[in-house]
């Protein structure tokens, strides 16, 4: 059996009424907000759906159902906290990250790095081990409408044992 194991992760919110979106754990100002139950941050949401299905642990809406009130309006930080502690305790480490964001607005370049900063802390790996890119759709679907934005991240994690 391999050591290594590999999951994927997506999601995506749309937009409505707000000032800033999350993303990374990282308040972007923008002229609206996400719809969501917790905060809205679709990077930490890929993430954590690309770790637990890489420990086959199921996914981010089986241990943080949306329709249960302790998880309403939630810091998404929390989420990938609890996440990595249920990878960890499976005997798994994370080797690497690699995460897209699918946005054609608000430009993200400039938060990326407190993005990678606060998601390799919230991994307990270094920062070299995550990798936060951010693209658009040329116009495209409903990214490119501006309608709402989109993550997919790639995990890998070794195992201890």
């Amino acid at each position: 059996m391999s050591r290594l194991r590999i999951g994927h992760g997506y999601d995506v919110h749309a937009f409505g009424e707000g000032r800033y979106i999350v993303l990374g754990g990282v308040k972007i100002p923008f002229d609206r907000g996400l719809v969501a139950h917790s905060d809205g941050d679709v990077l930490i949401h890929s993430v954590c759906d690309a770790l637990l299905g890489a420990a086959a642990l199921g996914d981010i809406g089986r241990h943080f159902p949306d329709d249960d009130d302790r998880f309403a309006a939630i810091n998404s930080r929390h989420l990938l906290r609890e996440v990595c502690n249920l990878v960890q305790r499976r005997h798994y480490t994370v080797v690497n990250l690699d995460t897209t964001l699918i946005a054609e607005q608000p430009r993200l370049s400039p938060y990326i790095g407190r993005m990678v900063g606060n998601v390799a802390s919230d991994l307990n790996c270094p920062a070299d081990c995550v990798s936060i890119k951010a693209t658009t759709t040329e116009g495209l679907g409903f990214a490119g409408r501006v309608e709402g934005l989109a993550a997919h991240s790639v995990v890998l994690i070794e195992s201890n044992e």
